[in-house]
């Protein structure tokens, strides 16, 4: 018999790229029917602390707060190979003059947000809808911004100006990816269901990988206004190498991400991440 479940990730074209396979029935789902649920990053952050959902995408700064609900699975994860969340302002501004400046971030459990603290722990922050930020710092609402998906490569048009990457400073810290998110499954699945679902998700980004052109085309429904040149860079850019598998490179950046974290009393315990799938 068909097993219903819940996937909750958010409305934008990486995740839509990944899972369009699934959505649109293109794949052989193993008697799994998916129910998708869309809501911003630090929406479903606030969800997974409730358990709401069976497979959702979650800030793995998140899932220092989630271990005993959640376990990461392998694949789905977003990574930024030197670059990620860019934290932009409305004038130039030098990354060394940043102080107790208020940046408006797109939730304080997100990985972006964590990044920033461990980057410039002075800053304050005030939280708003991630595609809000872009035009609350053009009219001068915060006196910067931290820009998370398509707003990394369309800042500009807002008259907006780069700070720091934060996606590259992690890169010349580490010498490590970034990590920003990956998909959770709850702790209370059966193994055997946990294998199926994880078989399923990657069957999903393969076939987005192999079919770019349609994938895309429906990816870009999420982009508010991106073109197609743009939207497949964007897509390019976090679907990659370790969404179809995180790797030993992958399981590293994170749980070094989350250590230095609780090093910074940035979260209140150690975190050791589990990966499954």
């Amino acid at each position: 018999m068909p097993t219903e479940l819940t996937l909750a990730h958010s409305p934008d074209p990486d995740d839509a790229f990944m899972f369009y396979a699934l959505a649109t029935e293109r794949i052989d789902a193993d008697g799994l029917h998916f129910q998708h649920v869309l809501a911003d990053i630090e929406t479903l952050n606030q969800k997974a602390l409730r358990s709401t959902y069976d497979v959702t995408a979650i800030s793995f700064h998140a899932y220092a707060y989630l271990r005993d609900r959640y376990r990461l699975l392998r694949c789905g994860a977003s990574f930024g190979d030197g670059y990620g969340p860019l934290l932009v302002a409305r004038a130039p501004l030098a990354a060394a003059d940043l102080g107790k400046k208020c940046v408006a971030v797109p939730g304080t459990l997100t990985s972006a947000y964590l990044l920033l603290k461990l980057f410039a722990p002075e800053v304050e922050t005030t939280t708003m809808q991630f595609d809000r930020i872009p035009a609350a710092v053009a009219a001068g609402e915060a006196e910067a911004g931290l820009l998370i998906h398509e707003g990394q490569l369309t800042y500009a048009g807002a008259g907006l100006h780069k700070v720091v990457d934060l996606g590259e400073w992690w890169k010349q810290q580490t010498g490590l990816p970034v990590p920003l998110g990956g998909n959770a499954i709850r702790r209370d699945l059966e193994p055997e269901l946990v294998g199926r679902i994880a078989a399923v998700l990657e069957r999903s980004i393969r076939y987005a990988l192999d079919h770019r052109p349609e994938a895309l085309a429906h990816a870009l429904q999420y982009g508010r206004g991106l073109s197609t040149e743009l939207g497949d860079k964007f897509v390019g850019m976090y679907v990659n190498r370790w969404t179809l598998d995180c790797g030993p490179d992958g399981r590293r950046s994170i749980q070094l991400l989350l250590d230095r974290a609780h090093q910074a009393q940035l979260i209140p315990e150690p975190a050791k991440i589990e990966i499954v799938g």
